[in-house]
C-alpha cells in the first residue's frame, strides 16, 4: 500500500516550486530529492550538526528536523539561493572563499546559510558573538580559526 502524499507549495530560492510529499518527508530530503536542490547536506539526522541548515522565512532551521509539509506557504533559502542574481557569490561565500573557510566542504552550506542569518542580524559582531552564532554548526577538518575569519571579513564588507 502506498503511503498518502500531500500537495507542499513553497518559495525556495525565490522561486514558487510545489510537489508531494508524504506527511513524513523531511524538509532536508525533499530539498534534496523532490526538488532536486542537494547543496543542504545531511551529516548526523539527529540536528546535531548543522550541516542541513537552511533559512526558513530568513532564520535558520534544521532541515533534518522540520517535516516539509510544515514549511507550505513558507520561504526557504538553501545554500543554492544565497549567491546574487547573476550568480556572482554573497559577501558570506566570497569570505568563506578567501580565508580558506572550507576543507571537505560537507559542513559549509550550514555555515553558509548560519552566518548569512547572523550578520543580517549582528552585522558587527564581536569574537564571542561569531562563537556563539556558529556554535550550533561542526566542522571536523578546520580547527574554526578560518571560519572566524571568514565571518569577521563579511562583516567588515556588508
Amino acid at each position: 500500500m502506498s503511503e498518502p502524499t500531500f500537495p507542499i507549495e513553497l518559495t525556495v530560492n525565490g522561486v514558487l516550486r510545489e510537489a508531494r510529499a508524504p506527511a513524513r518527508r523531511l524538509l532536508s530530503d525533499f530539498l534534496r530529492h523532490d526538488l532536486g536542490l542537494t547543496g543542504t547536506h545531511v551529516g548526523c539526522e539527529h540536528g546535531v550538526c548543522g550541516c542541513c541548515t537552511v533559512l526558513l522565512d530568513g532564520d535558520p532551521v534544521r532541515s533534518c528536523l522540520t517535516f516539509a509539509v510544515t514549511v507550505a506557504g513558507h520561504e526557504i533559502t538553501t545554500v543554492e539561493g544565497l549567491a546574487g542574481p547573476g550568480g556572482e557569490p554573497s559577501t558570506v561565500q566570497r569570505a568563506f572563499h578567501e580565508e580558506h573557510a572550507l576543507q571537505c566542504g560537507f559542513c559549509t552550506p550550514g555555515f553558509l546559510c548560519t552566518v548569512t542569518a547572523l550578520l543580517r542580524d549582528t552585522p558587527h559582531p564581536t569574537d564571542a558573538e561569531i562563537l556563539e552564532g556558529i556554535s550550533g554548526n561542526l566542522c571536523r577538518c578546520t580547527g574554526y580559526q578560518n571560519i572566524v575569519r571568514a565571518v569577521r571579513r563579511a562583516a567588515g564588507e556588508a
